[in-house]
């Protein structure tokens, strides 16, 4: 069987007609959005495995309630709602036997991914800027473990699932400005905790 084609199809379109019975079309919902929803979960959950059971259950629940979407807003920003619920419920019952990697790649759970300053350290430095670029990492991967989780997810969003303000704003129930202000605040706790590295960021920028 020849496979359609589902290039400039839109995802509206494919809920639709996953909606009328056709199963390939929630399949290539499925290519689109596993791997980015599984990223932003596994910010929140910090555990691997866990994000897949959470992924998992936040495409079975795109299943159970495809026909409950009225299109008040993107398919993106539904199911990116509906993960963020689930990570909200996991983080409740989680609260005292979380744990925290600051080696979790953002690409994907097989492992093949970036972490998110993978390039600090640029190929064939030497030693010390090498170690200092694994530290700065390390840093910020903590530094963003530590944000309020307001401003954690609206900066996962922003920086790894690369969503405009209103999106990201129709996802956790907030106006656009509250949004915004979320982001400034975030980066201005990074750029804190960032800060003794300054001097050195400027070396290497000569």
């Amino acid at each position: 069987m020849v496979k359609p084609s589902w290039d400039g199809t839109s995802d509206e379109e494919l809920l639709r007609r996953f909606g009328e019975g056709d199963a390939r079309a929630f399949e290539e919902l499925m290519r689109r959005y596993q791997r980015p929803i599984y990223n932003f979960i596994l910010r929140s959950a910090r555990d691997p495995e866990q994000a897949a059971e959470l992924c998992q259950e936040t495409f079975l629940r795109v299943v159970q309630r495809s026909g409950d979407f009225l299109g008040g807003s993107k398919v993106s920003t539904w199911m990116y709602t509906i993960a963020r619920n689930l990570c909200i419920d996991n983080s409740r019952k989680m609260v005292f036997r979380r744990h925290r990697s600051l080696d979790a790649k953002i690409g994907g759970e097989e492992g093949e991914g970036r972490s998110m300053l993978d390039t600090v350290a640029a190929a064939g430095a030497g030693a010390d800027r090498e170690a200092i670029g694994t530290d700065i990492k390390a840093r910020l991967l903590a530094a963003v473990d530590e944000l309020p989780d307001e401003q954690r997810e609206v900066f996962l969003l922003r920086e790894l699932q690369n969503l405009a303000f209103k999106e990201i704003a129709d996802i956790v129930g907030v106006p656009e400005n509250t949004v915004k202000s979320r982001m400034r605040y975030a980066l201005e706790r990074l750029q804190r905790a960032l800060a003794e590295y300054e001097d050195y960021a400027k070396e290497l920028a000569r």
